[in-house]
């Protein structure tokens, strides 16, 4: 079995490229706090790369930014490749099934793309903002019929 779940902080906006065939890439880094400190006192942060494709990755390029913590489920990838001086390089990343919009720094809610659903915007909200909060209207009156309701 090969899932990985993180929960970080980005530490730079994600770059968006394309491959030769047009599929959308994003790559990001996630810096994720230990849960202990150092003998120091200090509190040590991982930084995990994370890969996403095609709609997520469009998704996590249009509305992750730095400092925004997010959510990440996925798998861990391991690659290999000669870079100019010859060296055979090692790289471990995450790639990217489902990502979680969690907040920005100032610790506002957003919202999240699971491509298991099958669909790229949560149901019912705004298109100028398609994951903000899903709660904004609360307590206004809600336009429905007696006919609509299950009981």
């Amino acid at each position: 079995m090969n899932r990985v779940i993180l929960i970080g902080n980005l530490t730079k906006d994600p770059e968006l490229r394309y491959t030769p065939n047009g599929v959308a890439v994003t790559t990001f880094t996630l810096a994720i706090n230990r849960p202990r400190t150092n003998q120091a006192g200090e509190r040590e942060a991982d930084f995990i790369n994370i890969v996403a494709w095609q709609k997520l990755a469009d998704l996590c390029a249009t509305y992750l930014r730095k400092g925004r913590q997010a959510a990440v489920e996925g798998r861990l990838q391991t690659r290999s490749y000669d870079n100019k001086e010859g060296r055979k390089v090692y790289v471990t990343e995450v790639v990217a099934e489902n990502v979680q919009f969690l907040g920005t720094r100032t610790g506002n809610e957003g919202g999240g793309y699971d491509p298991g659903f099958g669909s790229s915007r949560p149901a019912g909200r705004d298109d100028a903002d398609p994951f903000g909060d899903p709660f904004a209207g609360a307590g206004k009156p809600i336009n429905i019929s007696d006919d609509d309701l299950p009981f």
